[in-house]
């Protein structure tokens, strides 16, 4: 491809792609109509905005830790058969524990 044809194909892709692009007078009772009207007082939006930034946080309340639950079983039978588990071979232990190589 030569300069001249590389040329005039740069030229009919801009001409192509600039076509879908128009400016329009925007219609007034479409969704974006500015409505300057409120029928809340300037101190209740302050006071809104206030409280906002003051419990405003920045962690997502999905990745929160949840707070241990309480059991009526004590720590140390927990354990106890934790233990029998593992020696029993119930409970997989060791490196390949997630995948069987």
């Amino acid at each position: 491809m030569n300069k001249s044809s590389l040329l005039i194909a740069v030229a009919a892709f801009a001409a192509l792609a600039s076509t879908g692009v128009r400016a329009e007078t925007p219609d007034l009772s479409s969704q974006f109509a500015l409505n300057g009207e409120g029928n809340r007082s300037r101190a209740e939006v302050m006071a809104e905005a206030v409280n906002t930034v003051k419990t405003y946080s920045n962690i997502p309340s999905g990745s929160r830790v949840a707070a241990p639950g309480k059991s009526a079983v004590p720590t140390a039978i927990v354990r106890a058969e934790a233990a029998q588990a593992l020696r029993l071979g119930k409970i997989k232990s060791g490196e390949l524990t997630g995948s069987e190589g």
